[in-house]
């Protein structure tokens, strides 16, 4: 982690992480497709071995879309009070677009943090 300090600028992990981009160089991706991790940057050669978010991204979609999308469905039925099928033509494609966005997005900032903090997975600070 110190040679990358000297070799690599520091890079914010909120940016690359939300851009999909390695955390260690800023510019290779770090997405094969949309949620498959790359086994290594394309650009600096970094392994990324360590990223495991694990569910962590998980719970906050899941409270994040959740809001969202019950908060706006209730206030549609209140306000406009639409047909049952125009509430399953709205709200299902909204969930699943914003929640496999966010996922990314929350996915990759997790990543990066990880990196950022050299934590890695299943490692337990007994000290």
């Amino acid at each position: 982690m110190d040679e990358d300090k000297a070799l690599f600028p520091p890079v914010d992990p909120f940016s690359a992480g939300a851009r999909g981009r390695c955390p260690r160089c800023g510019e290779g991706r770090l997405f094969d497709g949309l949620l498959k991790v790359r086994p290594a940057c394309s650009n600096c050669g970094l392994d990324y071995s360590f990223a495991d978010s694990g569910d962590g991204p998980v719970v906050f979609v899941l409270l994040i879309v959740g809001f969202i999308v019950v908060g706006a469905a209730l206030w549609t039925e209140v306000n406009v009070n639409p047909p049952l099928w125009v509430h399953f033509i709205m709200w299902i494609p909204l969930t699943i677009v914003l929640g496999l966005t966010v996922m990314r997005v929350l996915k990759g900032v997790l990543i990066a943090l990880q990196y950022r903090n050299n934590a890695r997975p299943g490692e337990i600070d007994r000290g």
